[in-house]
């Protein structure tokens, strides 16, 4: 498998490619706009083609690349049915499986952040998007966000996988680049360490956050896949 993992700074975003190396087919996941041509370039250095870009919710904190990178390479836009990107070439639902070249990524519904999240989950890794952070969790403050639905998304979806399964999360705001399973079960600050349900609820009702700098401008266009009018 090719896989590079590629850092967005202004909103500490990670886009992830994974492509097949036999094949040279493609995927991004969670592309941001600013970065395409950072992404045509890599794609273009690495012999690959783009065919799908799999967003892993409807993001609050960038714009998504997808559109931008369909009208130029082709690709197919990948949301999950139900989010609201009706925009979208594929409207993924829990268990459907992407394929391209030998290489296969399984969906997984995990709402509570929002209600369109998902993760993608590969054989040795998941990637969470902002359902399960690095020692942390994306906020449930607003865009349909429910603690108890988060918690238990996390529970039944992320924290059942294998563990030593690697993560790989949306956003990192101190360098860190992956975990696992294990290592969330056992430290993770909100989710973690045998905490209950009614714990975390109270952990995320009192976390009083900034209101998203983004979010005026990131929420409409990522419902049109990216596309600013």
């Amino acid at each position: 498998m090719i896989f590079r993992q590629l850092f967005e700074p202004v909103s500490s975003t990670y886009c992830y490619l994974v492509a097949c190396p036999s094949t040279r087919e493609a995927a991004l996941i969670d592309p941001v706009i600013e970065d395409t041509e950072r992404y045509v370039a890599v794609l273009a250095e690495l012999g690959l083609r783009l065919v799908y870009t799999l967003e892993t919710h409807v993001h609050a904190d960038h714009v998504t690349a997808a559109d931008a990178l369909r009208a130029r390479l082709g690709s197919r836009a990948v949301v999950k049915a139900g989010a609201g990107a009706d925009c979208a070439d594929v409207l993924a639902q829990h268990g459907d499986e992407l394929v391209f070249g030998t290489l296969r990524l399984t969906v997984r519904a995990t709402p509570g952040h929002t209600d369109g999240c998902v993760a993608y989950v590969m054989a040795d890794r998941v990637f969470t998007g902002d359902a399960l952070l690095i020692g942390g969790c994306g906020r449930t403050d607003f865009q349909q966000g429910d603690a108890r639905r988060l918690y238990a998304s996390v529970h039944e979806q992320l924290f059942s996988l294998p563990p030593d399964t690697l993560v790989f999360p949306a956003h990192d705001y101190k360098g860190r680049t992956v975990s696992t399973v294990r290592e969330e079960l056992a430290t993770n600050a909100r989710l973690g360490g045998g905490k209950t349900v009614d714990e975390f609820v109270e952990i995320m009702a009192n976390l009083k956050l900034a209101y998203p700098k983004q979010i005026d401008r990131a929420v409409p266009a990522n419902l049109r896949c990216g596309r600013e009018e």
